[in-house]
């Protein structure tokens, strides 16, 4: 199948996010406008327009009527997905970095950076009635987070647990209703640029600059497995149907230019969940992978890279039927 390609960024792709049922796909770059697509044929549905800063994070809640996105712009604004209109702006002290709805849909959580005299901080919203009063209210909870700042983070099982993952290679898990750190483990060396559930969310892959994704257990944070690379990782997926987790990444902007495309370095690779072994390469992006995210179905992926574009990649039948030997 020759890939979809979605043109609409001007500037590096930041995250991409499938909603629930996989009919669209929610992408977010270094450009001010999150975008919107039809899955299906990377139709451009619409922009979200509102933010000053790059938009370095975003998610859909469970209905897929509401949309949050962390800026550094120093906000962090709900939209409504249907209109594109912003419900709440909630301004922040520092640059919002992550930002994630709970299971539920109920709330929301979102991290700030570690900048400008400003600590690292936990934030815990109430989002059921999102409208611009919540700009002023307090969150639920505020965590401050004083070791190492948080580059990504995930809600935890039922809602109770929030997991976070640090830039000098730590994943804590906190308790949702005191915040209170239960957990912290270091087997990565180096920072967490990216953290996806399994379908069931009883296991996480992470993917870090020290070249490796490593797969933890949700609840004990016990690392299970581990995928190596050469160079950092950007981004991995768990497939919601086979064994497969997918990973992307290369080098940072600034050593790139000493490379080719042709290299192989900035291909998607797909890895066994249980062997650890690679068993697929796919070419497409001019620059790093920066996010991955399979389609809810697990018959497709889309990728969004440093060059701009999402590509979305439809699985031939030999995928499926490939048996790992």
């Amino acid at each position: 199948m020759k890939p979809l390609m979605l043109q609409g960024h001007e500037r590096s792709i930041t995250q991409i996010k499938y909603n629930r049922e996989g009919d669209l796909l929610f992408s977010c770059s270094k450009d001010l406008k999150p975008n919107v697509w039809w899955s299906l044929n990377g139709e451009r549905l619409g922009t979200y327009n509102g933010h000053q800063g790059a938009v370095w994070s975003l998610d859909v809640d469970w209905s897929t009527s509401k949309m949050i996105t962390g800026s550094g712009d120093m906000t962090t604004k709900i939209w409504d997905v249907e209109f594109g209109k912003v419900l709440a702006s909630i301004p922040a002290q520092s640059s919002v970095r992550t930002t994630n709805f709970s299971y539920s849909g109920n709330q929301a959580a979102y991290t700030t950076d570690k900048a400008m005299g400003q600590n690292c901080e936990l934030f815990i919203i109430d989002v059921r009635t999102a409208d611009s009063s919540l700009s002023h209210q307090d969150p639920v909870l505020r965590v401050p987070i004083l070791q190492s700042k948080v580059t990504s983070m995930l809600w935890g099982a039922l809602d109770e647990t929030i997991i976070t993952g640090h830039e000098n290679g730590h994943i804590s898990l906190y308790d949702v209703r005191n915040g209170k750190q239960i957990n912290s483990v270091n087997d990565h060396t180096n920072s967490i640029n990216d953290m996806q559930l399994n379908k069931d969310g009883t296991m996480f892959v992470t993917a870090s600059k020290d070249t490796s994704a490593k797969l933890f257990d949700s609840e004990s944070l016990l690392c299970l497995k581990t995928y190596k690379t050469e160079r950092p990782v950007n981004s991995a997926a768990i497939s919601p149907i086979l064994d497969h987790i997918v990973v992307g990444g290369g080098q940072d902007a600034m050593e790139v230019t000493t490379t080719s495309s042709r290299a192989g370095k900035f291909d998607s690779r797909f890895f066994h969940l249980i062997y650890e072994e690679e068993f697929a390469r796919l070419k497409g992006h001019f620059g790093p992978i920066n996010s991955l995210a399979f389609h809810p179905d697990g018959k497709s992926y889309a990728s969004g890279g440093e060059d701009g574009f999402v590509r979305v990649q439809v699985f031939d039948n030999s995928y499926f039927e490939y048996m790992f030997e």
